[in-house]
């Protein structure tokens, strides 16, 4: 069982950390202690299939996974808050194999992007929080690889890897639907750059997008009120000196909004970028290495871990950040499933 956490003001409080291990087909359930610096586990939760893309409600009840094994489907699993273990709600068809899966700001709805069916869906979630069947779907260009919407639950975006392009959408959040926007698409260049992962800045103007093939950072700025893109700004999330074939993965930005992280995974490294919080623009504070392909992580509420999954070490790499410069420190690692992949931090304080 976890460990139940007493903040200092005695009100009870847990962080949960939730990480999809594709090979081993299970999720590794483990708890962050802050004081501690450590993570403790908790259970181990097989799903019958290759755990990968997760998402969490926005109650923070239930957690999604889907599997990227036939049949695809997706799971729905109630988080006991007391003990952060997983209670299965139900399964559901997913139509096709999903890269990435997220809610809808109503947890009414899961958006679904498919890397090899070149399709995003949607699916409907019951009021128990487990997800049902598929609404709708709509071919895209190659390669859909994300798909999330805005924090005013009105647009949303789909990045297509193949196509260098972000799809947009009109949602509404009463009927499931979305319709195309206009315009239909936001070109993100070069050519055979990949867009794969994107977030939004808190205040919702800007959006940042990672390109998995030359692993160049986007900035763009958004006109929330149009659901609207323009390119302001790229770097790179690559090395120094580095000379292989670029393999980016996933970013997220601190929950201050001070600095933006990035994965890649053939160098096995986290870049850091200072953003600059009137233009968005990001200035690149170097790279630390962490597990052996990192394909996903996360960072906790209170900014002073990240968390980062090796696809190739079979390990999680708990990093301290530096809270003056927002970098990641000497990581702890811990031993999970195999091929982990993804990670979600579900923070109850």
């Amino acid at each position: 069982m976890g460990v139940l956490m007493l903040s200092a003001q005695g009100v009870s409080a847990a962080t949960w950390v939730y990480v999809s291990n594709a090979d081993s087909q299970d999720v590794t359930v483990l708890e962050l202690d802050r004081s501690a610096a450590m993570l403790r586990p908790v259970e181990t939760v097989p799903v019958a299939g290759a755990a990968m893309p997760m998402a969490v409600s926005p109650d923070k009840k239930v957690l999604y996974v889907a599997l990227r094994s036939q049949p695809f489907r997706v799971v729905s699993l109630a988080i006991d808050p007391a003990s952060g273990r997983l209670r299965k709600l139900g399964e559901a068809s997913l139509a096709d194999s999903m890269a990435n899966i997220d809610t809808d700001a109503t947890g009414r709805w899961l958006f679904a992007a498919s890397y090899p069916g070149h399709k995003i869906t949607v699916n409907s979630i019951g009021k128990d929080g487990a997800v049902g069947a598929v609404q709708q779907l709509i071919p895209t260009a190659p390669n859909a690889h994300a798909i999330h919407v805005d924090a005013s639950n009105r647009y949303v975006f789909a990045t297509s890897l193949g196509g260098d392009n972000l799809s947009a959408w009109r949602f509404d959040a009463e009927t499931g639907k979305l319709t195309a926007h206009e315009p239909a698409l936001t070109p993100v260049g070069p050519e055979k750059s990949g867009p794969r992962h994107f977030v939004w800045d808190q205040g919702q103007r800007f959006m940042y997008v990672l390109n998995e093939l030359d692993a160049a950072v986007h900035v763009m700025a958004y006109d929330k009120e149009r659901g609207l893109l323009r390119s302001v700004q790229r770097t790179t999330a690559l090395p120094a000196g580095f000379a292989g074939k670029p393999w980016a993965a996933d970013l997220h930005l601190s929950p201050d909004g001070r600095t933006l992280y990035a994965s890649e995974r053939t160098s096995s490294t986290l870049s850091s970028f200072r953003v600059d919080a009137a233009t968005g623009q990001l200035q690149p504070l170097g790279q630390v290495p962490t597990e052996k392909s990192p394909r996903g992580f996360a960072v906790d509420a209170s900014g002073r871990f990240l968390i980062a999954a090796g696809q190739e070490s079979h390990h999680i790499a708990l990093h301290p950040i530096d809270p003056a410069t927002g970098l990641p420190g000497v990581p702890t690692r811990v031993p999970v499933g195999k091929n982990p992949n993804w990670v979600e931090i579900v923070d109850l304080q």
